[in-house]
């Protein structure tokens, strides 16, 4: 049976499910790519089919100085406008410009930025996005962690390209640069999904295991965690690296950033508040083989049974400075119940 991943975190298949009743088909597919041959300074994926709700997945290689911002369908008018935080500080706001900004910060390192945006034709298009920055090479250097919010305030079309682009000078997006765009529909039947799963698994220990999983250039690790100990920082240890090759920039609540540097042991995606019973959270990781692995984690988690008492929240960027493989394991750490969940999808 092939497993796609729905819009609403649905999971169905293109076969038969296990009751012999039709499955549904649909997904994330992919619905323009444009990848940079040469350095450039700008990066436009047109000809996108009408979809209702897009994802798009930046991967910006440095060449030099850049900032990172993009317009929709040409419009270089002032129908926009964005909320936006770098590294938890307070939100800066631009209305009735000509952009939407992914970071105002310069730029000098690779980033990895996943944000997705609402389609309707006839509605403002919102978006919202999440970007991790290198800042500088290596574990002894927290990554940068940027948030944004935006909408294109136009209501006759939907979204058929994005640009883009810098404007710090020219050819600062070195080759190799990509943006690759998906789309869902409620009425898709497509059995061409963009994210395959590699693993799935339930219980105590999970763990990819030995021979890990398929490699793939990007890479969407989620997971569901039951009876976990309060107070416990949890991570996931990649390719069985277990040293001091990770950094982390994480915010709790909306709390001031903490940083992690020549942190040990994995990928951070929950650190321990003290009063924990379960957590949900979503890493997508950028995987090039040859360029220090950016994660983007966000994840909610309970405190105190039932609806008196609010969820949290933390948001996390990750990186592990290896540039020598692409992540192939993956292993969560830490003690957590029988129900808990473990599922890994990818992409090339």
């Amino acid at each position: 049976m092939t497993v796609t991943y729905h819009s609403g975190r649905r999971i169905q298949g293109t076969q038969a499910d296990f009751d012999g009743t039709p499955a549904v088909s649909g997904g994330w597919k992919e619905v323009g790519r444009t990848t940079l041959g040469s350095a450039g300074n700008t990066i436009d994926v047109t000809s996108l089919a009408d979809k209702q709700y897009l994802m798009v997945l930046t991967n910006i290689l440095q060449n030099g100085d850049y900032n990172l911002r993009t317009r929709m369908n040409g419009d270089s008018g002032s129908n926009y406008s964005y909320r936006e935080s770098a590294n938890g500080a307070s939100d800066t706001t631009s209305t009735s410009t000509d952009l939407i900004n992914f970071t105002s910060a310069s730029n000098t390192t690779d980033c990895f930025n996943v944000g997705y945006a609402a389609n309707l034709s006839s509605k403002e298009k919102l978006w919202q996005s999440w970007l991790a920055n290198v800042r500088t090479a290596g574990a002894g250097t927290a990554p940068y962690r940027g948030e944004t919010v935006g909408k294109h305030a136009q209501t006759s079309n939907p979204i058929s390209q994005f640009n883009i682009f810098n404007n710090y000078g020219s050819n600062k997006f070195a080759s190799g640069s990509e943006v690759v765009v998906l789309g869902w529909d409620p009425s898709d039947t497509h059995t061409t999904n963009f994210w395959e799963e590699l693993y799935s698994g339930t219980g105590t220990s999970l763990d990819t295991g030995v021979g890990g999983i398929t490699s793939k250039k990007y890479l969407w690790v989620q997971g569901y965690l039951t009876g976990v100990s309060t107070g416990t920082t949890y991570k996931y240890v990649v390719n069985g690296d277990t040293g001091s090759n990770y950094a982390q920039r994480l915010s709790v609540n909306g709390s001031s950033d903490s940083t992690f540097t020549n942190n040990s042991n994995g990928i951070l995606y929950h650190s321990g508040q003290g009063s924990e019973t379960s957590i949900f959270f979503n890493s997508f990781i950028i995987n090039n083989s040859s360029n220090e692995k950016l994660v983007i984690t966000n994840n909610v988690y309970t405190t105190t049974a039932g609806a008196g008492t609010s969820p949290s929240r933390q948001e996390i960027v990750s990186k592990w400075a290896n540039t020598s493989a692409q992540i192939t394991d993956i292993q969560l750490t830490g003690t957590y119940g029988t129900n808990s969940i473990l599922k890994v999808w990818g992409s090339n």
